[in-house]
């Protein structure tokens, strides 16, 4: 029980701080922030073990693999958002409609 507190805020944590570094703005709430937190932490353990640093290809990573996986995972998140929304795609980097 202690270990999913934690784990919880460490997710918070990270995930704050990742949706600080990313560009632009994607309003989401505390839980939101939380996963992205420990999508990022889930990444950048991938990561970790890519470049040999880790030990299992999924395991949990150190703060700032965590952030760098939170800022990749917002970064696809975005994408996908804005390429299926329901008003047509937009541009990733604008937000604004694509022509076509």
């Amino acid at each position: 029980m202690f270990s999913i507190i934690i784990f919880s805020i460490f997710g918070l944590i990270t995930g704050f701080v990742a949706k600080i570094i990313h560009p632009g703005s994607d309003p989401v709430g505390l839980l939101p922030t939380i996963l992205i937190g420990i999508c990022g932490s889930w990444i950048g353990g991938f990561l970790n073990w890519v470049i040999n640093s880790g030990k299992a290809p999924y395991e949990p990573s150190g703060f700032f693999m965590s952030i760098l996986g939170g800022v990749i995972f917002c970064a696809f998140w975005r994408f996908y958002n804005l390429k299926t929304a329901k008003d047509g795609a937009k541009n990733f980097f604008n937000g604004k409609r694509m022509n076509g």
